[in-house]
């Protein structure tokens, strides 16, 4: 009997590392992803924790926030910047959860679309079977002023940075995150986006904007953020001014209602956010009311985002009313069969 060279044992098993299983390939198909050769409906929440009194993100509660986004039927997380921790990726993979990894423009160097240096991400964890999606930016067209004053400058990153993905992984879809409604420029400028993400605040109707791309595009479309704040600025459409959870449940129940009720055209959403976020509009000690967004007067009920009270959890990660609402909506909805 022959035995193999150590060299090439390692090569053999170098190359099946490398090539990737049915269990890491993502593909699209009309207006639908396919993961495992099944549809595939994100059941989402966007990600971002920081603990309080800290301004970084923190993954030390990882298990703990994996346990209840696992309760809550949730299947996909967005976060906003690339998780470089193997060890982090593990996990989520092991609850069965996939993740949207968002690449910011600028991020002095560190993994970025300016520097080039995601695509130095995308090489390392291409083959990590928690992947799902990559996307680029982050509402960005609200911002101009970032590019030069000129937000083409942007969408020629963006298409540029699409093009590079595509020939180092085309085993994953490639999306953005715009901010509402692309228009035609937005549009004509990255036809090589495979699935477009739309961070949508509608009150608590975001159901249009699917049929404004059902006449612009035949690609899939998911809303990247959606949601609702916990915080009244105002008394207004029945509920009380100041802190208040079932108004925060309500929108939700709506938004989700509408947008899985379109099934047929949205690939998905994600709820907007999982922990509130004391870092962002004042002492990260504590609970501060205010904050602001651009494009956010469409946030239920009160037109005003609070920014630090949009976790459907809060910094403690005691459940909000809003929690059992998604819970309700996301463990009970699989896709229609056809």
């Amino acid at each position: 009997m022959k035995f193999l060279s150590l060299f090439s044992v390692l090569l053999f098993s170098f190359t099946l590392y490398l090539v990737p299983t049915e269990d890491n390939v993502v593909e699209v198909s009309g207006r639908q992803l396919i993961v495992d050769n099944t549809p595939y409906f994100m059941k989402g929440v966007c990600y971002h924790p920081v603990l309080r009194g800290e301004t970084e993100r923190n993954f030390s509660t990882i298990d703990q926030d994996l346990e209840l986004i696992s309760e809550a039927g949730i299947n996909t997380i967005r976060v906003y910047a690339p998780i470089d921790d193997i060890e982090v990726l593990d996990k989520i993979d092991a609850a069965g959860l996939k993740l949207i990894v968002s690449f910011g423009y600028n991020q002095n160097g560190v993994y970025d679309i300016l520097s080039g240096t995601f695509l130095d991400y995308i090489m390392k964890y291409k083959d990590h079977n928690s992947i799902l999606i990559w996307e680029l930016g982050n509402e960005y067209n609200y911002h101009p002023e970032w590019f030069g004053g000129d937000i083409q400058n942007w969408y020629n990153a963006l298409s540029q940075a699409t093009d590079q993905i595509h020939d180092i992984d085309p085993n994953h879809p490639v999306a953005t995150a715009h901010g509402d409604m692309p228009d035609k420029q937005a549009l004509a400028s990255n036809p090589n986006i495979d699935i477009w993400g739309l961070n949508v605040y509608r009150w608590d109707q975001p159901q249009s904007v699917f049929k404004e791309w059902q006449t612009v595009s035949d690609k899939p479309v998911y809303l990247s953020e959606a949601g609702a704040d916990s915080y009244m600025k105002i008394s207004k459409a029945g509920f009380e001014q100041g802190e208040n959870q079932r108004a925060q449940a309500v929108a939700n129940a709506k938004i989700i209602d509408a947008v899985l009720d379109r099934s047929d055209v949205a690939s998905g959403i994600f709820i907007f956010s999982f922990t509130d976020g004391l870092w962002k509009a004042g002492n990260p000690n504590q609970q501060d009311i205010g904050g602001w967004a651009p494009n956010s007067s469409g946030v239920p009920y009160d037109g005003a985002p609070n920014e630090e009270y949009w976790g459907i959890v809060d910094i403690n990660r005691t459940k909000k009313e809003t929690f059992e609402v998604i819970k309700e909506r996301f463990v009970n909805f699989s896709l229609p069969s056809k």
